[in-house]
């Protein structure tokens, strides 16, 4: 049995005065992040003396611009939401943890979109969007549900949090080293910190530690294998071996191709020439079509793994929407020593596996989750089986 979403909840139209929220608790359809993977910190707030929409822990916010996009968020702390952002809220006649996940559904996406007006920035009609089916269940059954879904999500969620602390570490080392220069010089102690000798790069304009020296990023890439491309009409929800492409997900889909395949020896480079976005990749994949450019070092003083630090590091925003791959080949970097380098990678390489084997558990508990999702809400699996 279903009933429709309105007889379940209603939108929020409460407003309050952008004074009264902290930039962490505001959101927009540019914080909230596609394809469920739920927030980040806003960029900004919107000017003050304007208003929000004030939403409560709890409530269901959705990204009402483009609703094939999958921006959904269970709010986990009060806050505000721009205009374009839907808060929904559920009344006292469903356990709204089970509400959120019978929106969590690609139908109800699906649902929306027919709805939608416009061609190049489609809006959900949210009358439409609450004629939406839910399922009815007892309240019992209702919190069985979400208790199966939950852990799931909390266990991606805390492999998340760890994966960005290590992410975190390995830049902090980073800066230590590379950036400030204080790394362990012949007695252990900070380098530059400790009085060791600098010299002056022209390039750079800035001293640098003697013995390293400033090249084009160009001068460090090796030839990347040919193998074929995965074109987005080809991408897989599931398959053999996932798909890496320049978009703000770090796994897009799946191939089975086996002539796609790349193996990295300990690690990748993906750079978005379009999006700018850059990731690291320590596992077989195969690389996204258009835009996607696989970066390697062919320079033993720049191992893979500090050739990612410094990329990501690297600012093209100034270029707007352009091919910016050819911009980042000219940009001038440091070429620390040798030795350096080497204890490096091997203080990171640890670190990388760990964010590997919690990136490979995430989507195994991702999948798992929504097999299971639709499942749960047809009645055809119970909690109890």
């Amino acid at each position: 049995m279903n009933s429709a979403l309105k007889n379940y909840a209603a939108y929020v139209n409460n407003k309050i005065d952008v004074c009264e929220i902290s930039l962490n608790q505001y959101i927009s359809t540019d914080n909230i992040l596609q394809n469920k993977q739920g927030i980040e910190c806003a960029a900004s707030l919107p000017i003050q003396g304007g208003k929000v929409t004030a939403f409560k822990k709890g409530d269901i916010l959705l990204a009402n611009i483009r609703p094939y996009l999958k921006k959904i968020w269970y709010a986990q702390f009060d806050g505000g939401c721009s205009a374009d952002v839907l808060a929904i809220r559920a009344n006292a006649k469903i356990d709204s943890h089970f509400l959120f996940y019978a929106l969590f559904r690609d139908d109800f996406f699906i649902h929306a979109m027919k709805g939608s007006k416009g061609t190049k920035m489609p809006r959900g009609d949210k009358t439409q969007i609450m004629e939406f089916k839910i399922p009815v269940f007892a309240p019992q059954t209702q919190q069985s549900i979400t208790t199966v879904l939950s852990a799931l999500d909390k266990k991606i969620a805390l492999n998340k949090q760890i994966n960005a602390r290590l992410e975190e570490m390995a830049k902090t080392l980073y800066d230590y080293w590379f950036v400030q220069f204080d790394f362990p010089d012949a007695n252990g102690k900070p380098y530059k910190s400790s009085g060791g000798e600098m010299v002056f790069d022209e390039t750079l304009k800035r001293e640098i530690p003697k013995g390293w020296e400033s090249v084009e990023l160009q001068s460090c890439l090796a030839k990347v294998p040919s193998t074929v491309k995965i074109s987005n009409k080809d991408i897989k929800d599931f398959g053999k071996y996932p798909v890496i492409d320049q978009s703000q997900d770090f796994i897009c889909g799946f191939t089975d191709d086996e002539k796609s395949i790349l193996n990295p020896q300990d690690a990748h480079i993906i750079f978005g020439d379009h999006t700018r976005i850059v990731k690291l990749v320590n596992f077989k994949y195969a690389r996204g079509a258009d835009g996607t450019q696989v970066i390697l070092s062919n320079n033993e003083r720049m191992p893979n793994y500090l050739f990612y630090q410094i990329i990501n590091q690297i600012d093209l925003s100034s270029y707007g929407y352009a091919r910016h791959f050819k911009f980042l080949k000219e940009f001038p970097i440091i070429l620390p020593d040798k030795d350096i380098s080497r204890k490096y990678y091997e203080i990171v390489n640890y670190f990388f596996i760990k964010i590997r084997n919690n990136i490979k558990q995430n989507h195994h508990l991702t999948q798992l989750r929504d097999f299971l999702l639709p499942m749960l809400m047809n009645g055809q699996v119970s909690v109890a089986e």
